[in-house]
């Protein structure tokens, strides 16, 4: 994250510097900061372990709901016909049991509560209150935020995360014993996957920058399906699957330079450490 943070600190100089408009490097700063208060929300779920563990205790496999509920109450102020006389900031207290509810179910399929039962129950269920969500209820379809969008799925995160995340879940745990059996079975796909997860913190800081350098880079040549032109349809999906190798290229360069810089001798950690404090400051003051 030091090394992320602090190469961006030079890069909008030196983006504004060349040309780049004002509302580009906002943008870029955006999409850079979104990912990065994950961090401090995951750190602050697992500084709740015990009592996630105590909860799963005392309910269960139904220790999760309570999140849910938690998260469909602050929706329901946040969107129902009071809407208007409700200050914005109510919404941030979705941040936590959003992201408590699939932690606790983690802490359930630890202790081998989650069967294929309990599997099939979240896909049916997440997909069913997707569904409404996006159908019914108008709830946007992008799970993250989207620039000039009146409303994110994930800033705050909002009733369709938790949705998402039970049908992920489910998915995973019925897959878990097949896939399992395949890495044993083949070690160098095994090798892949632990390797790829040793940078998964990297790539995580680095995959929007990614996405944002190539399509910097095709904006020179006016509107590129799938990179600069407007998600509208089936065709920019598939444009923009077709782009996703170069992508994949660019932040596997990303992510060995940013190894690099994070192994840097301790002078010269003091300068990055300024540098990304610099670029902080103004993420604040532009996000």
């Amino acid at each position: 994250m030091l090394a992320a943070t602090s190469a961006l600190a030079v890069a909008l100089p030196v983006a504004a510097l060349a040309g780049t408009p004002a509302g580009t490097l906002r943008t870029w700063t955006v999409l850079f900061v979104q990912p990065l208060w994950f961090i401090a929300v995951y750190a602050a779920v697992t500084a709740l372990t015990p009592y996630a563990m105590r909860l799963d205790g005392r309910l269960g496999t139904l220790a999760a709901l309570p999140f849910v509920a938690a998260v469909a109450a602050v929706d329901l102020l946040r969107y129902g016909p009071w809407a208007g006389a409700v200050p914005s900031g109510v919404g941030f207290l979705t941040v936590l049991p959003a992201w408590l509810f699939t932690y606790q179910l983690g802490v359930a399929w630890a202790r081998g509560r989650l069967g294929r039962r309990a599997a099939r129950w979240l896909v049916a269920g997440g997909a069913a209150l997707f569904t409404l969500l996006v159908g019914w209820l108008e709830y946007p379809a992008s799970m993250v935020g989207v620039p000039g969008s009146p409303r994110s799925n994930s800033s705050p995160p909002s009733l369709l995360v938790p949705a998402l995340a039970a049908v992920q879940a489910g998915v995973a745990l019925l897959v878990r014993d097949r896939l399992d059996g395949l890495l044993r079975r083949r070690q160098g796909l095994w090798a892949a996957v632990a390797t790829v997860n040793l940078y998964a913190l990297a790539v995580f800081c680095w995959h929007l920058t990614a996405v944002m350098l190539v399509s910097l880079a095709a904006h020179a040549f006016g509107g590129v399906a799938g990179l600069t032109t407007r998600p509208d349809g089936s065709v920019w999906v598939a444009a923009r699957v077709a782009w996703l190798p170069l992508l994949a290229l660019v932040l596997v360069g990303l992510v060995a330079v940013a190894g690099r810089v994070e192994r840097l001798c301790v002078s010269h950690r003091v300068l990055a450490g300024a540098a990304a404090a610099g670029f902080t400051v103004y993420a604040l003051a532009v996000y």
